[in-house]
């Protein structure tokens, strides 16, 4: 990954390769998150290691509602428009009446594989002018790039 000219376009290409090693393409830690769900069937997904822990499943579910909410804040949309009802952490297996188990599995990967694609989708469309800049409503405010404003000597290390 070449640095581009301005710091906000290489936050956009930074972004986007960090998101990609994440969810899909090789990457220094090991397996990712696709890779980690990978051959694995509704059974196991909704094992659970203990009372009060979460499943494999619940884990997928709560990425997708997280790439949801960072898509939702950089393309400006409204909330409460996640295809399920719920947030943050939704507890699964549900126990669908009309379908199997593995539909179920199979509707909520596609799910995380959906807001992924929106997620970089929107990382890619967002103004790059704009990564410096807080979200509306914001009370946060974002990181400074390296090397800006006052430097400060280090005093760690000799």
């Amino acid at each position: 990954m070449a640095p581009t000219k301005s710091a906000s376009g290489t936050t956009t290409k930074l972004l986007e390769e960090l998101l990609a090693q994440a969810f899909s393409r090789r990457s220094w830690h090991g397996t990712n998150l696709a890779g980690s769900l990978r051959g694995m069937d509704s059974e196991l997904a909704a094992w659970r290691p203990a009372a009060g822990r979460h499943n494999a499943w619940e884990i997928a579910l709560h990425c997708a509602y997280w790439k949801y909410a960072v898509w939702r804040r950089l393309a400006g949309e409204k909330r409460g428009s996640f295809p399920e009802k719920g947030s943050n952490w939704l507890p699964r297996p549900p126990v669908p009446p009309d379908r199997s188990l593995a539909l179920a599995w199979k509707k909520d990967l596609r799910l995380l594989h959906e807001m992924h694609r929106r997620l970089l989708g929107a990382v890619l469309d967002f103004p790059a002018a704009r990564w410096e800049k807080a979200a509306p409503a914001s009370r946060l405010r974002p990181p400074r790039t390296a090397g800006a404003g006052r430097r400060r000597p280090c005093r760690g290390f000799r």
